[in-house]
């Protein structure tokens, strides 16, 4: 239990947890889908605020479950669905198609980002 203290928060119907790794978004996604899970996706105040609660624990940014989808500008989450619920930081996202990800900053707020970068994993399940 002790290992684990501070790496899994329970929001909601979600149970969120991190293996402490930080790696580009499509190996992150992996390790999510291998443990059954997919990576932590934000749908409201209260579960953007158990992410940053694991995000700051680590002091890493994390990479979110959305992606910037054909129309330049839409995101939407990994399964296709528009995104209802965003908290960008002040004048994001603006990578416009070059940065096609989304990770999460340690004040809470998102930044559109290139997807070959390193950042911290967290699952949801």
């Amino acid at each position: 239990v002790l290992v684990l203290k501070g790496k899994i928060r329970e929001v909601g119907e979600k149970i969120l947890a991190s293996n402490g790794k930080k790696v580009d978004f499509a190996s992150a996604l992996a390790s999510c889908e291998d443990a059954r899970g997919t990576l932590a996706t934000p749908t409201n105040e209260e579960e953007n605020k158990a992410i940053l609660g694991i995000v700051k624990k680590y002091n890493q940014y994390a990479y979110l479950g959305i992606k910037e989808g054909e129309d330049s500008g839409q995101y939407k989450y990994l399964n296709g669905m528009p995104v209802n619920y965003t908290k960008w930081h002040q004048n994001e996202p603006n990578g416009k198609k070059t940065e096609k990800c989304v990770e999460m900053y340690t004040d809470g707020s998102w930044n559109d980002k290139k997807c070959n970068l390193h950042r911290l994993t967290i699952c949801e399940f």
